[in-house]
């Protein structure tokens, strides 16, 4: 699966629509409202980087209120798990 991170300005009235709207799309996995620069954060995983240019292109737009957006693809996961299987290789 592909990890691709979506920073998004949104209207602030329309703040709590779009979350909603972006949650049900296929492919997003979780919609975060955060602080700072930007109002949501949206997580999509899909299995193809054609399923972003879809997802972010031809979706997203339609999702009213949306201002702007900037979209991050992952490379690799660095989580505690990940880290923790790494020490433990050829460890019994």
């Amino acid at each position: 699966m592909i990890t691709t991170i979506v920073l998004i300005r949104v209207e602030p009235p329309m703040i709590p629509k779009a979350a909603h709207m972006l949650a049900g799309v296929e492919g997003v996995t979780e919609v975060y409202s955060v602080s700072g620069d930007w109002d949501l954060v949206a997580i999509v995983r899909v299995p193809q980087y054609d399923d972003i240019a879809h997802v972010i292109t031809e979706i997203f737009p339609t999702v009213p209120g949306i201002q702007r957006t900037q979209t991050l693809t992952a490379f690799r996961a660095y989580s505690k798990n990940d880290l923790q299987q790494a020490w433990d290789i050829g460890v019994e």
